[in-house]
């Protein structure tokens, strides 16, 4: 299998995850800093932290990562500002020698201060242009309305005065023009406010207004047509403007507080018409002035923002280098003198020579006198587990770890998932039609990787693109099986030759294969397009791909077991070769392995024998005649001896291997005291072989090994019987899936044919699209997949995968991605 990265590393098996060494480095502090940056971009060291007992406080690079965070975070706020006006970061690569990190963080430093000066001047500005533009409004529709009212009180003075010089008699008042004349210093004087208030909260306001003043004040609202720009909150409202005349220094207070409570904005009036026009055009005139000032300072503004933005994705990447080196060097421990750094973790065999050239480099590059120290540690901690996985098998990796991480160096069931798992897959959606619209839609992805794998997808098109390869491998399998159910949107083909039957006469054309004979040699290649249509299709289908499910599984199952006889080799475990192995086999295969084999002398003899009823009377009767069953010579005593060989291993699973543990345990610890050291990979070996039983450092408990062996061997005796049994959804799922397709053929499409109309037609053609690309392209398509994943997972990784291993997490600059920390 390649590797992704080209020369990292060498062609490599995936069958066992690479081996591991623990290392230790001690570093001059001098270089300590461009030696880790060096290791970043080889991206093969685990570090471990050996300051765990500290707060991140109290460790020696905190200032450097405070700092870091801090110019992370005036980035943010960079983006955030660019976003704002509307335009990202450029991704262009940038070609400029290396940015020193103190000049970059005095330059973040003034462009903020900066930025945030002109955001103030802007904001000032704009809320003085929005507060003039308010106070316009006021003023035009409060003058509107105290000319009218002008107009009236003129008119209506007029008609007063005309009304009584025409009307003088004896009832009128002798003294009404020297009482007017003498109570004129008694008259009351009306004050007014005039301002804007949010439309929503006008009722309310106008209702408040007369119960705090009991009335006694006179309110005028007027509507904006159009929404105006609140100056404090900056958003658009709907508003009206208001005149409120009132009588009194009390009454005036009340007002003045109700307008603070409700938001509205108040704007000086004269009642002077004259001095209205004035205010009108410098108003105006200002209004113009602000506004080409806010233009230049945003433009300005998206200048300075622009010339952030090209070297923005510099200047990030750069940071946050800076934030994880510094946050992996306090991952590392000062030694006795405090001049160098001592740093351990976890690196591939393979990488020792590229990680010790990067430390040759650093040393060189830093001017370092001294350089730094390589070498291998030796110790009985479990390494983690890396697998070398290219674009193509990374998504079937996943599929495995997302059951659990591979222990260290035990079988890797990623291997055969790439097969199993799409064929598995195939086998319940086996129709070669569908499997070329998700071929289509795999293509799409495959081709368009590269523009795809750059940009930010959503949750499911991001998932989809992922396993781009695996629903590729699963289309080809489809369309793989779906030949061999002789299936095309349910439809049957002859395309590998002629049907082997035909018709005796003409009466035999009805759905039905009384009347067919067989006149050439059998079809090639899949299921005779004859079986569809007829009574006999669903009996003849059902029977086929039942006892095809049993013998996939009976084949996976075995599989398993076998892939956990190369674990025990490989660990030098011989008891669960004896003693786990062995028996496991000889159990499975005396009854499901011999179902196996009876099926296929069934399929190539032609026997009529019934197998449910062998299989039922090989446990109830075993010395009973088998008669018209009877499919070989010999069978009785054949089934006699698998069946006795069935009963012996399920004792000889359960107890030799606790009491054969406690006797190495004994032999172990009896007067050994000391013993020799041993080489790095027997240790991982015999650290990995002891871990699974968990008695090396710990007191050797019988009891709990004993009930153990009692819950596995249990386990394995009932999951033998319903996991073949589980094998059986294969058939289950191929049924539906078939069935569904043939309805939405005959009840959808064919059904709106036979109208002779092209409206019913079309739209028996639109729901037919739309019900096999809803149900059976995405519906089954996610069935079938979950189906597969359980098949996997329980039925065929639980006969050897201990998965319990932790993954290999490299410090690496490659792996930043888009997000910010």
């Amino acid at each position: 299998m390649g590797d992704v990265r080209g020369e990292c590393c060498p062609p490599m098996d995936l069958f066992r995850s690479e081996p591991m060494q623990l290392v230790q480095l001690i570093i001059p502090m001098e270089s300590a800093h461009l030696t880790v940056s060096y290791l970043g971009d080889l991206g093969l060291l685990q570090f471990k932290d050996l300051n765990s007992e500290k707060s991140p406080f109290q460790r020696t690079y905190a200032a450097q990562v405070k700092k870091s965070g801090e110019m992370a975070r005036k980035l943010r706020f960079f983006k955030e500002q660019m976003l704002k006006a509307g335009f990202t970061p450029s991704t262009k690569p940038v070609a400029r020698a290396d940015i020193n990190v103190e000049d970059l963080e005095v330059k973040l430093g003034e462009l903020e201060a900066e930025l945030i000066e002109m955001n103030a001047n802007g904001e000032k500005l704009q809320r003085s242009y929005n507060e003039l533009v308010e106070y316009k409004l006021v003023l035009h529709k409060a003058g509107e309305f105290v000319a009218s009212a002008q107009r009236s009180a003129t008119a209506q003075q007029r008609e007063m005065e005309s009304r009584q010089m025409g009307e003088e008699s004896i009832e009128t008042p002798l003294l009404q023009e020297q009482e007017t004349s003498t109570d004129s210093s008694k008259q009351v004087k009306l004050g007014f406010i005039t301002g804007l208030v949010p439309r929503e909260k006008s009722m309310a306001f106008e209702r408040i207004l007369f119960r705090a003043t009991r009335g006694n004040v006179f309110l005028r609202q007027v509507p904006v047509e159009e929404p105006v720009t609140d100056p404090v909150s900056g958003e658009k409202t709907e508003k009206n403007v208001f005149v409120v005349f009132y009588s009194g220094e009390r009454a005036k207070n009340k007002i003045l507080k109700i307008c603070e409570a409700f938001g509205a904005n108040r704007y000086p009036f004269s009642e002077d018409l004259g001095k209205q026009s004035l205010t009108i055009t410098e108003v105006s005139g200002r209004i113009s002035e602000l506004k080409s000032t806010i233009d230049a300072g945003l433009l300005h503004r998206d200048n300075l923002l622009r010339t952030i933005g090209d070297q923005f994705e510099q200047w990030n990447l750069k940071v946050k280098k800076e934030k994880s080196i510094y946050h992996t060097l306090n991952m590392l421990s000062l030694d006795v003198t405090k001049k160098c750094l001592v740093a351990e973790g976890w690196s591939p065999v393979f990488a020792t020579k590229q990680i010790q050239e990067a430390l040759l480099r650093a040393a060189f590059d830093s001017n370092s006198q001294v350089g730094a120290i390589f070498q291998v540690l030796h110790t009985r901690e479990l390494p983690p587990t890396y697998f070398c996985t290219n674009k193509f098998t990374s998504a079937f990796q996943e599929i495995v770890d997302a059951y659990g991480v591979a222990r260290y160096q035990e079988a890797n069931p990623g291997v055969y998932t790439v097969i199993t798992f799409p064929f598995l897959f195939a086998v319940m959606f086996g129709d070669w039609g569908h499997g070329i619209c998700l071929l289509l839609a795999a293509l799409f992805f495959v081709v368009r990787e590269k523009k795809l794998s750059g940009q930010k997808l959503g949750d499911i098109t991001e998932m989809t693109f992922g396993g781009r390869y695996v629903i590729l491998m699963m289309a080809l399998f489809s369309i793989y099986t779906g030949l061999i159910y002789n299936e095309f949107f349910s439809v049957p083909f002859e395309l590998f030759g002629r049907s082997a039957y035909a018709c005796r006469d003409l009466s035999c054309r009805d759905a039905t294969t009384v009347g067919l004979i067989k006149v050439r040699d059998a079809y090639p290649f899949g299921v005779d397009p004859v079986w569809h249509g007829t009574r006999s299709e669903l009996p003849f289908l059902n029977s086929l791909k039942m006892k095809m499910s049993i013998l996939l599984g009976v084949a996976q199952m075995n599989l398993g077991i076998i892939l956990s006889y190369f674990n025990a080799t490989f660990f030098r475990n011989s008891l669960n070769i004896w003693f786990q192995f062995i028996p496991q086999m000889i159990f499975l295969n005396s009854l499901f392995g011999y179902l196996s084999l009876l099926i296929i002398v069934k399929w190539c003899t032609g026997s009529q024998a019934d197998l449910y009823h062998v299989m039922i009377y090989m446990f109830l009767g075993p010395t009973d005649e088998l008669g018209e069953n009877q499919l070989f010579p010999g069978q009785k005593t054949a089934q006699l001896v698998l069946l006795l060989l069935a009963l012996v291993s399920v004792p000889w699973m359960l107890l030799p291997k606790p009491f054969l543990l406690k006797k190495q345990h004994e032999s172990r610890h009896q007067g050994q005291s000391y013993a020799a050291l041993q080489s790095t990979d027997e240790t991982l070996h015999s650290e990995v072989n002891h871990d699974s039983h968990g008695h090396d450092h710990e007191e050797f408990e019988f009891s709990e090994v004993f009930v153990h062996q009692l819950i596995h061997t249990i386990e394995f005796v009932l999951g033998a019987v319903s996991n073949t049994a589980s094998y059986l959804r294969l058939w289950a799922l191929s049924l539906a899936h078939s069935e569904l397709s043939s309805v939405f053929y005959e009840k959808v499409l064919l059904l709106a044919w036979g109208f002779n109309n092209i409206i019913i037609l079309i739209v028996g053609i639109i729901v037919f699209i739309f019900a096999t690309v809803g149900v059976l392209l995405v519906m089954e398509t996610l069935s079938a997949f979950l189906h597969a994943l359980r098949l996997h997972w329980v039925e065929f990784q639980n006969k050897f995968y201990e998965g319990d291993g932790y993954k290999f997490h490299p410090f690496s600059f490659v792996l930043f991605d888009d997000e910010d920390d």
